[in-house]
């Protein structure tokens, strides 16, 4: 078995890359590190459990990163944003494998759902709130969901925005098909990293979620994603179908805007606002290049 993670531990740049890998963690050399940004968040304002929501912002804001990403560096720049807004700020960890430290969002999707159903509990019952928004980028805009349908999430969320997510998988151009000509290939991840295997187009689970439509009444969605995104392909596989949605492409806004899959999560400040317009839609303004 060591020898089987040695080798998945190996691969898993190119994986980050190729299944909805948010940022690899700078400070990923020693648990010390870890801790040491999970302070820096506190200290910003940013999981800070003593934080209650204000008349003008009544929910708290729970984010949920992608694959191999984790509740700090996949939101050091979106977290601060929003806290600068007003927002009592919430990340979390998720879909951790044993023997497998900083990279997270490799363990079932549905398991990891779970998790979040844990979670917005617990911010729910610390805030004092009702309800909660989720702020997901690639797999966690639709592991969100996962725990909207399937872990009784609806009644506890309000807004759901997704950063370049994955709501239906990705072939990532094509190459999700050459799998079947690699024996073993499928077993292989599906085994070691379930995570990945679920977010494939037409995995059981994607099937589940999408079957008999994509939303559910009650919540707001909004999904924005890029032309520029290389992990999920094709880029309109984010969208999402209902009467309660708004899709969104952040070159629509800002032609120039190249960022791509992990930079729209990380540091896309067009995304960033639309997130904020997403969560205040009573006082969205205009989304352009300056923002």
């Amino acid at each position: 078995m060591k020898l089987r993670w040695s080798r998945t531990l190996t691969l898993l740049p190119a994986l980050a890359l190729a299944l909805g890998a948010t940022t690899v963690p700078a400070a990923a050399g020693t648990p010390a590190g870890d801790a040491a940004a999970e302070r820096t968040a506190v200290s910003s304002g940013w999981n800070n459990y003593s934080c209650k929501p204000s008349a003008a912002h009544p929910r708290p804001v729970i984010l949920v990163h992608g694959t191999l990403g984790n509740s700090v560096d996949n939101w050091l720049g979106l977290a601060p944003y929003l806290v600068a807004r007003g927002y009592c700020v919430f990340s979390l960890d998720y879909g951790q494998l044993s023997g497998v430290p900083f990279f997270h969002g490799l363990g079932p999707v549905d398991a990891s759902a779970g998790q979040l159903a844990a979670y917005v509990d617990r911010v729910l019952a610390a805030t004092g709130s009702e309800k909660a928004d989720l702020v997901g980028h690639s797999q966690g805009g639709m592991m969100a969901r996962v725990y909207l349908k399937f872990h009784g999430g609806a009644g506890k969320v309000n807004t759901l925005v997704g950063l370049a997510p994955d709501n239906h998988g990705t072939d990532l151009n094509g190459l999700t098909r050459l799998l079947d000509h690699f024996p073993g290939a499928k077993k292989y991840i599906s085994e070691l990293t379930p995570g990945l295997a679920d977010q494939i187009a037409g995995s059981d689970v994607l099937n589940r979620l999408n079957e008999g439509g994509d939303t559910l009444p009650g919540v707001h969605y909004t999904v924005i994603a890029t032309k520029c995104d290389e992990v999920v392909t094709p880029y309109r596989s984010a969208f999402l179908n209902g009467s309660d949605v708004r899709n969104v492409v952040v070159q629509d806004m800002c032609a120039i805007d190249l960022s791509e899959h992990v930079a729209i999560g990380l540091v896309d400040r067009v995304a960033f606002h639309e997130t904020a317009n997403a969560l205040d839609p009573a006082h969205a303004t205009p989304t352009t290049c300056v923002n």
